[in-house]
């Protein structure tokens, strides 16, 4: 493990979202606060500061993480993705944020840039077969997310929709 002057500010190189991207930041910077900050991925929002609302969700190396638990430093060299990563083209919508923009499944949209990065881990685990897409692995799931506005219903329907193909099966839920 590499050991850092306290108050010493070092580069970090990553790739973000598939293009590779250099800061500087202090070994104690947050990866939220970087990523806002030194390379204005702002979609990232940062909310609790504790690990618990999930607002601050990314995909290091493909795995969902809470940017405000991670140092900058640790994203040394990794694959980092955000919600700004997850649309397919600029200005186009990926397949799950078109499902929650029809379902209403957003209302203030706080929350809602760690729940797609979740989600679109979790999908793509449904994909592979590793996983079954239930509402009750959906919910289970989405239980690292704190959502005040929408009472969940309208973003499990827009997963689970994304997840199985089906739009008509689940119209009604």
């Amino acid at each position: 493990m590499k050991h850092y002057a306290r108050d010493t500010e070092h580069w970090i190189a990553l790739k973000l979202n598939g293009v590779q991207r250099r800061g500087r930041a202090e070994p104690r910077l947050l990866l939220s606060d970087f990523l806002r900050q030194e390379l204005g991925a702002t979609g990232t929002h940062v909310g609790c500061e504790h690990g618990a609302c999930g607002a601050c969700t990314v995909r290091i190396d493909g795995e969902p993480a809470r940017a405000c638990l991670t140092l900058a430093l640790q994203v040394e060299g990794c694959a980092v993705e955000t919600v700004e990563g997850l649309a397919p083209a600029p200005g186009a919508l990926s397949a799950l944020q078109d499902a929650f923009r029809r379902r209403h499944a957003l209302q203030c949209g706080f929350c809602t840039a760690g729940i797609l990065v979740s989600a679109t881990a979790w999908i793509e685990r449904v994909a592979a077969g590793e996983i079954e897409a239930t509402e009750a692995a959906v919910r289970d799931m989405l239980s690292g997310h704190l959502c005040r506005c929408t009472g969940y219903a309208p973003i499990v329907a827009a997963i689970l929709e994304v997840a199985t193909g089906d739009a008509a099966e689940i119209a009604n839920a």
